[in-house]
């Protein structure tokens, strides 16, 4: 019963004009973004993060979560229609949605994607709302070596999920957390890695890195690219409803999907990006029936199943933060950013102090994920022509709109020297071959990490057995250890690598 009251509480501050608004403003733009090759949901995010101080904390929590699953939706249109995933999560989809495309199924590949992202989201959602409370009464049991601890098992998880060379993610980590501890000494006051720029006192900020690594990086990227790589699909989009076979073929894929993406979303560092692979694998592993389409030449479980788990697994990765105040993933680092800028503390007490927030957040998920099939399937049209505009007009302006909301974050020009220089790393990073979301929850957790294992020392006189000593804690620890011999026993190792190569 408490479930049914705490979200028609939810409904009551979602259905509001000014919240749906928001949440319409939300989908739209993260529709737009997934849609255009190049710039994902954490550098809009980002960019929008100044713009949220004037909007009441809910709008704006409200309008940066409808970026963030929108993205996956609009990631999908181009996978399928121009073989550019939109947005990293939908690389997968590319594979068999574009053989659909090209076969002229287009129509149920974009339908197959987008009733397997509302399925997939609503379940998320219901999943969030469902164990949500729980996990925070839980979650007010933690002390300092606990949250210490549990950091730890999300860089740890992060490690582990990140795509990729592991050493990589490592660095990427370690150089996070070390651009974390630039600024002044929480205890002694002492400026730390400032190198004598009085700028540098107050820490890196937070927007600066994700704009600058995420979106001039990955804008510098694509600019290297030759412009004639970029393939437009300019065939007519007909007979939108797949077939009844389809349907057939759909269902279990995108159960499967819907199962593992809710579960991944939930893991440090897994999220949107992970659940896709991991699904797409699955599937590949899965016995075709006789007579149907190999994957790879356009299989429609291609589609509904990398969908359904992106879908599934952005909702679900809203429970650790909410419930433990901890990001699992870039995005949330991101949405960890939003709430301290309206001097919300994320974590369990968040449920408690500010309900009409926590649960209107919930409830606005599922009129967002409604909100999405009813805009994407009739925009289909639009999204095509948005994709023939040239990069030398539309990437000027993303710069122009980055450096403007990074202007206005603190009024200073040194933030958008910094932003040109973390770019030019961003770039680097992709060269290299590092993925970057690594550094940017290194960055989030690595000051957070010091404060409470530095509170944990001061509450037990420098007795470093708390952190064994609390049954918590040392689960929490002993699931790290056992994390990292599992992920470097040689056969996990081998199918890890496995699971992030495509043919």
């Amino acid at each position: 019963m408490d479930l049914i009251s705490n979200l028609s509480l939810g409904f009551g501050v979602a259905f509001t004009p000014i919240n749906l608004l928001y949440a319409f403003v939300g989908c739209v733009l993260g529709t737009l973004i997934g849609v255009l090759p190049g710039i994902g949901p954490i550098a809009t995010i980002a960019m929008l993060l100044p713009a949220t101080y004037a909007l009441p904390p809910v709008s704006a929590l409200i309008m940066l979560a409808g970026i963030y699953y929108g993205a996956q939706y609009g990631g999908s249109t181009t996978a399928i229609l121009v073989n550019l995933p939109g947005e990293s999560s939908s690389v997968v989809t590319c594979i068999d949605g574009y053989q659909m495309a090209r076969k002229g199924r287009a129509g149920p590949a974009l339908a197959a994607a987008g009733l397997g992202s509302f399925f997939a989201g609503s379940v998320g959602t219901l999943i969030l709302a469902a164990f949500a409370p729980p996990l925070t009464e839980l979650a007010f049991k933690f002390g300092p070596a606990e949250y210490f601890a549990l950091m730890v098992l999300g860089l740890i998880g992060a490690v582990v999920l990140a795509s990729g060379s592991l050493l990589k993610a490592v660095g990427m980590i370690v150089l996070g957390l070390l651009l974390g501890l630039v600024g002044t000494d929480v205890n002694s006051g002492v400026a730390r890695f400032s190198f004598d720029f009085p700028e540098l006192t107050d820490g890196i900020g937070f927007v600066v890195i994700a704009m600058g690594v995420f979106g001039y990086g990955e804008i510098i990227s694509n600019l290297s690219q030759p412009e004639h790589e970029r393939e437009v699909f300019t065939s007519k989009v007909t007979g939108l409803f797949p077939t009844k076979q389809d349907f057939k073929d759909m269902i279990p894929a995108v159960l499967r999907g819907t199962a593992l993406g809710s579960a991944l979303g939930i893991l440090p560092g897994g999220g949107a990006l992970l659940a896709s692979f991991a699904a797409y694998t699955v599937e590949k592993k899965t016995r075709l029936r006789p007579g149907e389409v190999p994957f790879g030449q356009g299989n429609i479980r291609g589609v509904a199943a990398p969908e359904s788990a992106n879908n599934a697994g952005s909702q679900t990765s809203f429970i650790p933060l909410l419930t433990l105040g901890i990001p699992p993933n870039a995005v949330m680092a991101l949405m960890v950013g939003a709430m301290t800028i309206h001097n919300i503390q994320p974590g369990p007490q968040v449920m408690t102090s500010n309900p009409e927030l926590f649960w209107g957040l919930i409830a606005s998920m599922w009129i967002g994920n409604a909100m999405l099939v009813i805009l994407n399937l009739p925009l289909i049209g639009i999204w095509i022509k948005l994709l023939t505009i040239p990069y030398r007009l539309l990437f000027p302006a993303i710069v122009l709109f980055c450096a403007i909301g990074v202007y206005s974050t603190n009024n200073n020009t040194w933030d958008i020297w910094m932003v040109a220089i973390f770019g030019c790393i961003g770039y680097l990073f992709i060269k290299l071959g590092a993925e970057p979301a690594p550094l940017l929850l290194g960055f989030i957790l690595g000051p957070m990490m010091e404060e409470n294992l530095r509170r944990a020392l001061l509450l037990s006189r420098g007795d470093w057995s708390v952190f064994v000593t609390r049954p918590l804690s040392a689960g929490l620890l002993a699931a790290c250890v056992l994390l990292l011999i599992i992920v470097l026993l040689p056969s996990v190792k081998s199918k890890r690598e496995e699971a992030f190569v495509e043919d």
